[in-house]
């Protein structure tokens, strides 16, 4: 029996592009972006203009089932090499079994992509297990925050651009994890770089995305890593004084995941050592681990318990409990105070 396929997003890119097909794709998770990105590349790339009059057809999971998609996969191409169907919303497609037979010995010059998004079929499904031997079964998962920059990085790498780990950061605290609005705001950046100058910067971040390169999420985060009082009050009155630049909805997840980690830096067995604390703490490069240096050096194990201890009491009370007309910038700036004194 042949061996199940670990897929990533970057490796059936990589084959597609060599055009290297399989006769199935399960397209599957959380994330739309990149179930977005592999069936819209297949829908432009596998057949011509000219074939895909004949040979390409979108169905919807609402309007179709498993039984009617096997039998479109098992029609021949006219003029083609392959016919391809997409199968767009498959989460609304209630019973698999009839698609199990045809996976099991599906048509070579049939691409069949299942988009399935917002969950995933149940993995014990033999759908699934036999789709993996034969095709791609690809989990697609939300970034989660400290994955941004990165992520931000190579997106602006692949398209001859760069980018500084500030402006990275700026740009992942102000958009988050909505990698269709990510890109979209990136490409807008991408559009106002120069043939002579492709570095994106905190200066060019404020201008094309409306970040304060002063007065923003990640100044506020390394302000407190700092315990530099003065520069926190300062980015909190603007803050106050512009709901729209930051809100405690937006930064509240923020602070509780470095402090959350901060906690877990102080029990590295080799905490001194920025290799040993970044491989503790699953970081993809060192410029990080120097935060938590810093915040190791400014609070104690004990103050960071109390800190995420009130961050949980904070976030209870923006969400109204026992709460009845305190406000969100006053619950922020009774964070930030009992955070840094």
């Amino acid at each position: 029996m042949a061996e199940k396929k670990t897929v990533t997003f970057d490796s059936i890119m990589r084959d597609l592009k060599a055009r290297q097909f399989s006769p199935i794709y399960i397209l599957m998770g959380e994330e739309a972006y990149f179930i977005d990105q592999i069936s819209d590349y297949i829908a432009g790339h596998v057949l011509s203009p000219e074939e895909c009059d004949f040979n390409q057809t979108v169905v919807f999971g609402s309007d179709t089932n498993a039984a009617q998609l096997a039998d479109m996969a098992r029609r021949y191409p006219m003029m083609a090499e392959f016919q391809v169907i997409i199968v767009k919303e498959a989460q609304n497609i209630r019973n698999w079994d009839a698609l199990e037979k045809y996976v099991e010995k599906p048509v070579k010059s049939t691409i069949l992509v299942i988009c399935y998004k917002n969950g995933s079929i149940d993995r014990r499904k033999k759908l699934i297990s036999k789709a993996e031997i034969v095709g791609v079964v690809f989990e697609s998962k939300k970034k989660r925050d400290y994955e941004l920059p990165a992520f931000i990085d190579s997106y602006l790498k692949m398209r001859g651009a760069t980018i500084d780990n500030k402006s990275a950061q700026m740009i992942a605290d102000h958009i988050g994890s909505d990698l269709s609005r990510l890109t979209s705001e990136l490409d807008k950046v991408l559009l106002s770089l120069t043939e002579n100058d492709k570095r994106v910067t905190p200066e060019v971040v404020e201008e094309q995305i409306g970040v304060s390169k002063d007065f923003n999420a990640y100044e506020l985060r390394n302000a407190i890593i700092n315990r530099d009082v003065f520069k926190a009050n300062q980015i909190i009155k603007y803050f106050d004084n512009n709901p729209k630049t930051g809100s405690i909805y937006a930064l509240l997840p923020l602070l509780f995941n470095y402090f959350q980690n901060l906690m877990i830096a102080y029990y590295a067995p080799n905490r001194g050592n920025e290799n040993e604390l970044a491989k503790f703490l699953d970081l993809r490069s060192n410029w990080g681990v120097k935060d938590y240096i810093a915040g190791m050096r400014n609070y104690s194990g004990v103050k960071v318990m109390q800190i995420i201890s009130k961050m949980r009491e904070i976030d209870a009370k923006s969400k109204g409990l026992d709460n009845p007309n305190t406000g969100a910038g006053e619950l922020m700036k009774e964070l930030i105070f009992f955070i840094l004194h």
